[in-house]
């Protein structure tokens, strides 16, 4: 068997695009989608330049991709993200979607489409992209606020829904009345197909992966769940239906079981390898040509989803009894065009329900859209504090403390329950301190107490000028998101180059960047649970407490980044050493497979590669190379017999 040597030429196009087009998302700080679409669009044979012979070979990869993120997404599907804002979410989700169909049947009435095609674009409008929305969220430090909350609860029903949409997609056509049966037909298919797959939940497929789980083996672990994934949507497809139902009730099935977590994290590099195949893909698709010659047609779907969709989403969430500014900043959120639209106006074209015109524009929308939702997601905060709190700007003051006689104050960067914890034992002690908040109505309440408050970003310069950072006695920063973390550090640090800084990060790369950046003291959270616990179990053993509290001592010096405790002969405590490891015992393995701390006793605290590369607190999948450096912390007899196994023999 030849292959076509065409096909791999592609194939490689294909994927440099994704890296180039990836790349300069990244650099622009949108999401990789983005990235991967423009990819696609600079090797389309629609444009100047090098250009993929044949697009219809990659339906089949394209279509692989679909599947494993609609598996995914069944995987990660979870009530109990629902829980905390369920109405608004699980009733107001599908009333939204309804209120964006209504709209495009609306407004293609205005337009002189049929209303089939108005129904159609209201579908394709109504689904936001789950990843770039929650990308953006993560990025402002917003996951947990409420409007957070109700974003992604209601992607999550908006996921669901599109599962729905797409496999009634064909049988939209029987929106007329003579082909009602057909809808009825389909949702009976569906039916059938949920009830076999409720018995398979709670009787065969937990007992399978746990069963491949204790083998052992990585590599048939992913092989079962892709058998699951991928038959499941052969057997959607067999009755019916589309393969994008059967991916994600297979990821729903594997959600219920233990093993979601080992799976998902299998199953990621093989997803995002063939979804950035089939974004590139659809960015092919894309024909400059015809989108210029409906310039108002995209015009349209732009407006629709930005505005009308806005709009509907607000009054929903208002309608659920949340508060303005939440409403607000949910649908501005909510305001695009997603991923999944992009297969729905897939499907609706091959039932011959929209032509190459809406498609087209479809694709040129979602970009557009996702451009400027980033854009209003990063300003809109800013107008809505401006209105809500008008004199924002301006530092609250207790009553007869001028803004001059503000010096030696504590700088309070977020006021979440870490700050609010550490302003309640400022306040104890009697202690000045400015707050810098993003959420009005935490700035509100301070404000009404008579707690100094700055509504805004602490990296930004106008917030910390405000605040008189330039005459504080120290700056906490309480921000939990370690690139706000480190922007509040860098510029804290900047305009005062003397105040100390602590700061808290929940990894040690993190730490290490931050102590970089000019922070005085970084705190890890992990960290100090274990010392705190190594403290409680060695004091309930009535053990020397002048002897517990040096191995505390030790152990955290041993776990700060470029530290090395000093070495006392008469304490028999632990140590930190270097170790070079040869062609011996761990070379080639990985930690896990080394078993370092269960045979030697030692913790491995970082490794440090020939190139330069410093790996700090390792995972357990890291691999060691004969030239590498590990550094270890444990009692002296244990680092020789770990250096005995690890160093190189000499020549």
């Amino acid at each position: 068997m030849v292959a076509d040597p065409a096909v791999f030429t592609d194939l490689a196009l294909v994927f440099v695009a994704a890296v180039v087009g990836g790349t300069l998302a990244w650099w622009a700080g949108q999401p990789l989608i983005l990235g991967y679409v423009v990819g696609g669009l600079l090797v389309s044979p629609f444009t100047p330049g090098p250009a993929v012979t044949d697009l219809h070979t990659f339906d089949l990869f394209a279509e692989i991709g679909v599947v494993l993120l609609m598996f995914s997404i069944g995987i990660e599907f979870s009530v109990k993200d629902l829980v905390r804002v369920r109405w608004v979410a699980m009733i107001g989700g599908p009333i939204g979607i309804v209120g964006c169909i209504a709209l495009g049947i609306g407004a293609g009435a205005w337009l002189g489409w049929r209303p089939l095609e108005g129904a159609v674009v209201g579908a394709v409008i109504s689904v936001a992209s789950t990843m770039a929305v929650s990308r953006l969220l993560m990025d402002r430090g917003e996951l947990h606020t409420r409007h957070g909350r109700v974003m992604m609860g209601t992607l999550l029903v908006e996921d669901l829904a599109v599962v729905v949409i797409i496999a009634l997609i064909p049988a939209m056509g029987a929106l007329e009345p003579d082909r009602l049966l057909a809808v009825a037909l389909a949702l009976g298919k569906a039916s059938m197909v949920l009830l076999p797959f409720v018995l398979l939940v709670a009787r065969v497929v937990p007992g399978v992966m746990g069963h491949v789980a204790r083998m052992h083996n990585d590599e048939l672990f992913l092989l079962v769940a892709l058998a699951i994934g991928l038959g499941t949507a052969a057997l959607t497809q067999a009755v019916g239906l589309s393969l994008a139902l059967g991916a994600f009730l297979a990821g729903l099935i594997i959600s219920e079981s233990d093993y979601a977590h080992e799976t998902l994290v299998r199953l990621l590099p093989l997803r995002e390898a063939f979804g950035a195949l089939f974004f590139v893909t659809i960015g092919a698709l894309v024909d400059p040509r015809t989108v210029v010659a409906n310039l108002p047609l995209l015009g349209a779907l732009i407006a629709l989803a930005v505005v009308g969709k806005g709009v509907i989403r607000t009054l929903v969430v208002l309608a659920f009894g949340e508060r303005a500014r939440t409403a607000v900043l949910a649908g501005v959120g909510l305001a695009q065009i997603g991923e999944f639209s992009f297969v729905m106006v897939q499907v609706a074209r091959q039932a011959g329900h929209v032509g190459a015109e809406v498609y087209q524009a479809t694709l040129a929308a979602s970009l557009a859209t996702i451009l400027l939702n980033a854009l209003l997601m990063r300003t809109v905060p800013g107008w809505l504090g401006q209105a809500a709190l008008p004199r924002a700007n301006q530092i609250r003051l207790s009553p007869g403390s001028p803004d001059g006689e503000l010096r030696d104050h504590v700088v309070l960067c977020g006021f979440g329950r870490v700050g609010s914890a550490v302003g309640e034992a400022l306040e104890t002690f009697g202690v000045r301190y400015v707050v810098i908040e993003v959420d009005p109505e935490v700035v509100r309440g301070l404000s009404a107490r008579g707690v100094p408050s700055v509504l805004g970003d602490a990296a930004v310069r106008r917030a910390l000028e405000t605040a008189r950072v330039d005459r504080a006695a120290l700056v906490v920063v309480t921000i939990a998101e370690a690139d706000r973390v480190g922007r509040v550090v860098r510029r804290v640090r900047a305009m005062n180059g003397a105040v100390p800084i602590l700061a808290r990060a929940h990894q040690r790369e993190a730490r290490e960047g931050l102590a970089q950046m000019g922070a005085t003291l970084v705190i890890q959270p992990e960290l100090e649970a274990a010392a705190t616990l190594i403290r409680h179990a060695l004091g309930r053993l009535s053990l020397p407490r002048a002897r517990v509290l040096a191995y505390l001592e030790r152990f955290r010096e041993a776990m700060a980044v470029g530290q090395t405790p000093p070495v006392d002969p008469r304490e028999p405590l632990p140590e930190v050493a270097d170790v070079e490891v040869g062609d011996g015992a761990f070379a080639d393995q990985s930690l896990r497979e080394a078993r370092i701390r269960e045979r030697l006793g030692v913790t491995v605290v970082a490794v440090s590669r020939p190139s330069g590369e410093v790996l700090m607190n390792p995972p357990s999948e890291t691999i060691l190379r004969a030239g590498d450096h590990v550094r270890v912390f444990g009692l002296p007899e244990q680092i020789r017999d770990f250096r005995r196994e690890a160093e190189p023999e000499p020549s």
